[in-house]
């Protein structure tokens, strides 16, 4: 058949136009041509060339800027067109089969349409984005001529008496339409814009958010079809191969999704529901969610429906391939001539749904769509709930500012309760929009799917579809079990990780006691339990998978055993497949159903809890500390405020009297006018009714130094509080002057003194206030002291002295740099607090408030601060200070003093006035600085506790430096691993996939778990595919007998041979399915009980060295953190992988084995599929750290305002740090938007790449026309691919992410441990060891580690059995090295010590420890009871204990607790005070009947009194034993039979110490004469 564009049918006129031009098809046809050419003639030159520097007039860097109005109406105008073209072409190519010749004017214009629709979208992106309207009257031409032919096509038609039921005149109406709509999208930009006949053309700038450089986040702005595939992420996903993504690359959030405009439109929302007429009721979050969130939340929803009506489409596709492939239809050659109208055959429209590869088409088009709309429909969800929870956090924030601290200090509201909200609730909420869609979406999906089913099966559906809803139910319980286990797992773990953290902070005691075994078991009892939980939790696990993979093959066998026994018809391979398809399909919803519903319980009550806390009660609305209230008063005129708030109720009159004074004379301060706060009447309560403070009348004198005394607890500091507004008034007033800038001068006039009260009390400026408890920030040392000022730095050097902070930033590693606070450097408590101090004298305030700065400080330092500090640097800037304190002797420097007492004032005035009218109070106040004075004394004898701090601060970075050292090597051994580490290397290591981890995993589950795992994963998929091919052979079977319809007869017997294998086939795909969700995860349990225990015997046995350079922190997140990720993570994460792999195998072997030629395409599909994984694995990991990390700082944000709450008020910074929040929670909102929008970009590309694989599958199925029951089973498969094909990929990104946790754990498995055996035997050493405690050292040496330097050098000494020795040196001499060397602590490289007889070198490290006693400096006590803490062994009897706490002076302390022995000690003993802990470490000592004490520094940190009694026993209690102390202060070795003096790690000294005194240049004289 040769080719002509009018065909050339035998006597066919198709060229003749007798009965009038218009009248010839053909040439109708060929007018339609016309537009389209003309539209590629003038666009292809433009596109081509290019259209030079006319670009935008505005400089932008995105080329995202859409200018032109009606943007998205004419994408998808475009969309619906081209989808009509494919119809067309179909048609035309159809019909053609049905001519004699071929007419190629039936589908030529239709492929040059289609072509030209597809040059004008491209061609109308290019002007858009590069702002060139004029260019676009070259479109609207071609509107305007395409419009025009079609018309005349359709007229021609409409003349002929063609309509709708014939399929061409259809789709040429819905093109007039199309064209049409185009055609007034131009006319509307030609009006909006003006760019042609009108004189001045609009200008136009971008939006705000795209003018901004920083916003990376383009999804808003891209055109519609970027938005709908995520295409504008490709150069950051593509990049991150290179070099990882960071904060800077994603940039900040469009302005419409930062937190702050989601928290005023959901603040609005919130706030309208109150103004009804009952204002107590409190506003629904519901509903405000709902106004300021519902749009997004139902566009969603609208893509769901019809993702999920477009998800139909598939298996109704599969039915109608199977069939038609069956019977092609035979047309009637005959009837060709009915059908012919100008010249030409016209098809009604189910004909075209007859053919096969019309119909793999609309479903590849189908597929895609519905990807598209799902994808879409998630990503709204996501950018909502992110939008949401930025709101939600902002809201609590902003909550937790105006809190009324006596709800914090009361207790209803915990810091852990706020914590709760900010990570749990939110959450809880957010997740609950990403899932709600799905609420309303998947009835309809599930009612839908069974009414499909109903039409194609009958009655027997509907028992399968009740297999399916019965079971669902059992499905719902399991998964609130599986939440109740989770809760248990969890509870049981922060019990394990709290023994573990006790035990990794006393590790030194419990090696030095050899007591690791104890307590490690401890941990290992905690962790049984635990792993009972998860042992639940796993089989719960499991049965989900199990009820997950089960259920649709329990409802195929009921549908199609009770489809053969009860309908008469015969059940076809199309029916039997589109079925099948439709299972799977409603399988996904039901599952889903009971996350969504639990996730729906979860979300009322976060709401309730929300609703709660926003309504609890708030500081007062203090007008005075906001100044939004400005009211002129009248004198003595009464008056109420306007805002009453549940918590306050002032009332008080307002007395200007007390202010009309005369003229100044040289007046005491209680009758000047320069008063910076006045209280009058002042009744104040922490919320209770009694109140704390009563009857208070105080003034504060400006620029003077203010001191408040009196006793504990009588409330000084809560008159801090009162003053700046925390505490609730019951009645009274606070007055705070508006003091101008400069002094004020005295001589006011009596009239001017009358202010009004606006500018009394509105202003009341920033106060610098240093609480007693120290609150520092997570931030540098300098950034806590400048507080948010600007940095001055002859200022802060100023204040940094009066502090004296500079010998403790000089330890710092980074100075003043350095970061503190809870995830940086812990500091000691005098530290922080002169931190805080230094913090309110740099800020730059009139007034100062202190509470008791110098509670923690020792005395040196307070005398510092006092004078430098407060004296000098505040005095000489004449600020107000209001300063706390209990140390009496300062009382001289003050220029005003307020005594107090049990909640009221005793006295006010200058010290003078108070002695002469209170000799009282004044001979008391002399008797208490007496005593204040005699403890000076003592404190200065001791060595002062900063210096202590400062020495266990130098000790934590010695270590770390150390620690820095190590890594840096790893991380040089890493370097020489990858030799040339150039960019190639880089990306393939950030490609990788951890395989020997997971081998590693795998092999702690046990290989034969693995072997069950693996072979039990195969056996099922293997049955599963199986089942289908059985089916497949079962349903054609039919067909084979004879061509017309079967007989009922032989349909029966039929019956016989097949049924009872597909039962069995069913029953053992079940069983399987059991057998390996339980393998998986009792795997994933053995797994993490083997790797926990062996962490835990590594870390413990591991030497003191390696808990000096590993920071605790980092050896906890193994034990927190990794253990979590590798006990509930992991396995999951294995089976989902697995499955979904394997399905894909599956179906794709499948799939080859119908049509061999399917792996033809499946090549370049394959490769795509490599790179897109690739890519996305490196990104998403990136994305995920980032995600994390911005969390982490989020969330201490929150916890610290809720603790510095009364700083923050004090200060005024509470927009500051409001910012800062927002700031946190966008940056944590970006990384999420991005995860996300990396997540679907992900899933866009794998969901294109299965509907491909379906194309192919299906158009390579009807080519090689094989047997149809297997191509429905092929194509069958081919739709699960597209499920499954993301899954993998997310997986295997998780997996890498969580494989790290193994990786992790791993690297402290290859710890070194101590070498506990020894190379003597129990056996030889004596029963009784160490009979008398004679020690002979020799030649000593000894270091730390192999890499480092020799710490003592050649050290020789003999002890006598029962001497008392004395060890002492500066800092650094190598004394505490000593004595770690007599319990092998450290490594002993040359040398040895003898005791008794015996080298301890040669002895197991269990028998020489248990056999040594010592007491540490730092008391360590664990939780638990006494009786565990003095003898955990179980060994002594009860006398023996009682004796021992006697020795130390403690059993009539020990007594009076209930329970005795067994009266529980808190975590750390923090239940006692540091004496009595100390004391108990002595018992415990005794306790152990050794010949030998070691005594390290254990009086450095006690009292006198307590050193005292610690002196007495050693003396009586250890008379006859060899006692070694390390001494930090000289006294108290004078009473010692010898006496060791060490420099630099030799000995200089030893003697006796009457003997060394007397010798004038010896180094010990020295120390004592400096000690004295």
């Amino acid at each position: 058949m040769a080719l002509s564009f009018c065909g050339n049918d035998n006597g066919s006129n198709a060229y003749s136009v007798d009965n009038g031009v218009l009248d010839n098809g053909c040439f109708v046809d060929a007018l339609n041509l016309v537009p389209h050419v003309f539209l590629l003639f003038i666009t292809f030159p433009i596109l081509f060339i290019g259209w030079g520097s006319q670009s935008s007039k505005v400089q932008i860097h995105h080329n995202t800027w859409l200018h032109f109005p009606g943007h998205n109406l004419r994408w998808i105008l475009t969309f619906t067109l081209l989808f009509v073209h494919v119809c067309e072409i179909a048609e035309g190519i159809v019909s053609n089969t049905q001519m004699g010749s071929n007419h190629l004017h039936l589908f030529m214009p239709a492929l040059m349409g289609f072509i030209a629709a597809t040059t004008s979208v491209v061609y109308y992106h290019n002007i858009e984005t590069a702002n060139f309207p004029k260019l676009l009257l070259a479109l609207f031409i071609y509107w305007i001529l395409a419009f025009i032919t079609k018309m005349i096509k359709l007229w021609k038609f409409a003349e002929a008496d063609l309509g709708v039921q014939h399929l061409r005149f259809c789709i040429t109406a819905l093109l007039v339409i199309l064209y049409g709509l185009l055609m007034a999208v131009e006319i509307n930009v030609i009006r909006v814009r003006k760019y042609v006949f009108f004189t001045n053309p609009q200008r136009v700038k971008p939006p705000e958010d795209l003018q901004d450089l920083g916003v990376r986040f383009l999804q808003p702005f891209v055109n519609l079809l970027s938005k709908a595939t995520y295409w504008w992420m490709n150069p950051l996903i593509i990049g991150a191969h290179k070099r990882p993504i960071e904060l800077k690359k994603i940039g900040k959030l469009p302005i419409a999704m930062r937190a702050l405009t989601n928290y005023m439109s959901l603040k609005d929302a919130y706030e309208e529901q109150r103004n009804t007429e009952d204002p107590e009721k409190s506003p629904s979050i519901w509903k405000s969610m709902y106004r300021a969130f519902g749009r997004p939340i139902l566009l969603s929803s609208t893509f769901r429906y019809m993702a999920d009506l477009l998800g139909f489409a598939g298996p109704l596709c599969i039915s109608g391939i199977v069939t038609h492939l069956n019977d092609p239809i035979e047309v009637d050659k005959t009837n060709k001539t009915g059908n012919m109208t100008l010249g030409v055959y016209f098809m009604s429209s189910i004909e075209l749904l007859q053919n096969t590869s019309v119909l793999a088409v609309l479903l590849f088009l189908a597929l895609v769509l519905q990807r598209t709309f799902l994808q879409a429909s998630y990503y709204v969800t996501i950018e909502t709930g992110i939008n949401l929870r930025g709101a939600l956090l902002a809201m609590i924030y902003n909550k937790i500012l105006r809190l009324s601290t006596s709800n914090m200090s009361m207790g209803e509201m915990t810091l852990g309760q706020i914590n709760n909200l900010v990570a749990i609730e939110t959450n809880q909420l957010m997740w609950f929009l990403f899932l709600c869609p799905n609420l309303w979406a998947m009835p309809v999906q599930i009612i839908m799917g069974v009414i499909l089913l109903y039409y194609l099966l009958g009655d027997s559906a509907l028992i399968g579809a009740g297999v399916i809803l019965l079971l669902a139910p059992v499905q719902y319980l399991i998964a609130t079990k599986l939440a109740e286990t989770q809760k248990s797992t969890l509870d049981y773990s922060t019990d394990r990780l709290k023994k573990t953290t006790e035990i990794l902070k006393g590790i030194k005691l419990l090696k030095l006691y050899a007591w690791e075994k104890i307590f490690c078991n401890r941990v290992e009892e905690t962790r049984e339990k635990e792993l009972t939980s998860l042992k639940t939790f796993a089989l719960y696990t499991s049965m989900s998978i199990f009820m997950n993979a089960a259920i649709p093959i329990a409802a195929v066998l009921a549908t199609f055993v009770t489809h053969a026994y009860i309908e008469k018809a015969r059940l076809g391979p199309e029916k039997a497949f589109a079925s099948l398809a439709l299972f799977h399909i409603l399988v996904t919803p039901l599952f889903l159903l009971s996350t969504v519903v639990r996730f729906a319980v979860k979300a009322l009550v976060s709401v309730q809890k929300l609703g709660e806390f926003l309504q609890s009660d708030e500081i007062g609305d203090d007008s005075w500390r906001n100044g939004d209230l400005s009211m002129p008063v009248d004198s003595g005129k009464k008056y109420k405020y306007p805002g009453d708030t549940k918590a306050i109720n002032r009332k008080g009159r307002y007395r200007m009297d007390n202010y009309e004074q005369p003229m100044r004379r040289q007046l005491r301060p209680s009758e000047t006018e320069d008063i910076a706060v006045e209280v009058n009447d002042g009744f104040f309560t922490w919320g209770s009714c009694l109140s704390t403070l009563s009857d208070i009348n105080i003034r504060i004198p400006s620029g003077q130094l203010t001191m408040i005394v009196g006793q504990v607890g009588c409330g000084k500091s809560s008159l801090l509080l009162a003053m700046l507004g925390e505490m609730q008034t019951i009645s009274g007033k606070v007055y705070w002057s508006k003091l101008p800038d400069y002094e004020i001068e005295g001589n006011i006039s009596g009239h001017d003194t009358i202010l009004s009260y606006e500018e009394w009390s509105k202003n009341r400026y920033s106060v610098a206030y240093a609480a007693q408890k120290s609150w520092l920030l997570n931030a540098t040392v300098e950034e806590n002291i400048t507080f948010g000022s600007s940095f001055n730095k002859q200022r802060y050097k100023a204040v940094i002295d009066a502090c004296s902070l500079q010998p403790d930033i000089d330890l710092l590693p980074f100075g003043d740099q350095t970061e503190i606070g809870e995830r940086g450097i812990n500091l000691s408590g005098g530290q922080r607090q002169r931190i805080c101090v230094a913090r309110a004298l740099y800020q730059n305030t009139n007034i100062v408030f202190l509470d008791d700065p110098f509670s923690a400080l020792d005395i040196h330092l307070s005398d510092h601060l006092m004078l430098e500090g407060i004296l000098k640097f505040l005095q000489d800037d004449k600020r107000t200070v209001v300063l706390v304190t209990h140390k009496l002797q300062y009382l001289i420097h003050a220029d005003w003093i307020i005594a107090m007492k049990d909640g009221s004032v005793l006295r006010e005035g200058t010290l003078k006035d108070i002695q002469t009218h209170d000799v009282k109070l004044y001979e008391h106040w002399k008797t208490l600085m007496n005593r204040q004075d005699q403890e000076l004394e003592k404190e200065t004898e001791l060595e002062s506790q900063t210096t202590l701090e400062r020495k266990t601060l130098r000790r934590a970075f010695y270590s770390r430096e150390a620690k820095n050292q190590i890594d840096d090597e790893d991380e040089e051994e890493e370097m020489e691993e990858d030799e040339d580490d150039n960019m190639s290397t880089t990306t393939s290591r950030r490609s990788k996939i951890p395989w020997r981890m997971c081998w590693r995993y795998l092999s702690s589950g046990g290989c034969l778990m693995v072997f069950l795992m693996v072979s039990s994963k195969l056996a099922k998929h293997s049955v599963m595919v199986a089942i289908d091919y059985w089916l497949a052979d079962w349903t054609s079977s039919n067909f084979s007998v004879n061509g017309t319809n079967n007989t009922k007869t032989y349909d029966g017997a039929e019956h016989h041979s097949y049924v009872p294998v597909f039962i069995i086939l069913c029953g053992s795909a079940i069983v399987l399915c059991l057998i390996t969700s339980l393998t998986v995860e009792f795997l994933g349990v053995a797994a993490a009980t083997k790797l926990h225990h062996n962490l835990l015997n590594k870390i413990i046995h591991a030497p003191i060295r390696f808990f000096d350079i590993t920071p605790l922190g980092q050896i906890l997140n193994r034990f927190s953190a990794d253990t979590n990720i590798i006990d509930q993570h992991i396995p999951s994460t294995l089976e989902s992988l697995t499955r979904s792999t394997l399905l894909c195998l599956s179906a794709i072997g499948v799939i080859a084995f119908v049509t061999p030629t399917f792996l033809i395409a499946l090549v370049p599909l394959a490769v795509a599929f490599y790179f897109i994984q690739k890519y996305f694995r490196v990104a998403s990991k990136d994305l995920q750290d980032l995600d994390d990390s911005t969390q982490l700082p989020l969330l201490c944000h929150f916890s610290e305002t809720a603790e510095g709450l009364t700083t923050i008020r004090a200060f005024r910074h509470e927009a500051r740090f409001k910012q800062r929040m927002l700031e946190l929670t966008d940056t944590n909102n970006t990384a999420y938007l991005f995860l996300s929008a990396a997540n679907r970009w992900l899933e866009v590309r794998t969901d294109y790449l299965g509907a491909m694989i379906v194309l192919t599958a299906a158009v390579a199925a009807i080519w090689s026309s094989s047997q149809s029951g297997l191509v429905g089973l092929g194509l069958t498969y081919a739709l699960t691919v597209t499920n499954y094909l993301n899954w993998v990929v997310r997986n295997l990104a998780d997996l890498e992410v969580q494989m790290a946790a193994v990786k992790k754990v791993n690297s402290f498995l290859s710890t070194e441990s101590e070498n506990y055996e020894g190379s003597m035997d129990v056996s030889q050493v004596p029963e009784d060891w160490p009979q008398h405690g004679e020690i002979k050292i020799q030649d000593l040496c000894v270091r730390y580690d192999p890499m480092l330097k020799p710490v003592l050098k050649e050290v020789s000494a003999y002890i006598n059995p029962g001497q008392k020795v004395g060890i002492c040196g500066r800092t650094g001499s190598g004394k505490s090295s000593l004595s770690l060397a007599f319990f092998n602590m450290v490594d002993v490289f040359e040398g040895k010590i003898v005791i008794d007889g015996i080298d301890i070198c040669k002895l197991p490290l269990q028998t020489l420890r248990s056999r040594l006693s010592i007491i540490l400096q730092d008391p360590v006590l664990f939780s638990g009871s006494i009786r565990l803490n003095l003898d955990p062994e179980r060994t002594c009897t009860d006398d023996r204990l009682w004796e021992a706490l006697e020795i130390a002076q403690l059993k009539n302390m020990v007594k009076a607790l209930p329970g005795g022995l067994d009266a529980v000690v808190t975590e750390g003993g923090e239940n006692f005070s540091v004496g009595q802990r100390q004391l108990f470490c002595l018992a415990r000592a005794f306790v152990r009947k050794s010949s030998i004490l070691i005594m390290d520094e254990a009086t450095a940190s006690i009292d006198m009194a307590t050193e005292n009694i610690l002196q007495k026993v050693v003396m009586t209690a250890f008379a006859d034993r060899t006692v070694v102390t390390i001494a930090h202060r000289v006294h108290t070795i004078l009473t010692a039979d010898l006496v060791i003096v060490m420099k630099r790690g030799v000995i200089l000294e030893n003697g006796r110490p009457e003997i060394l005194m007397e010798q004038e240049d010896s180094l010990f004289a020295s120390f004592v004469k400096a000690d004295m």
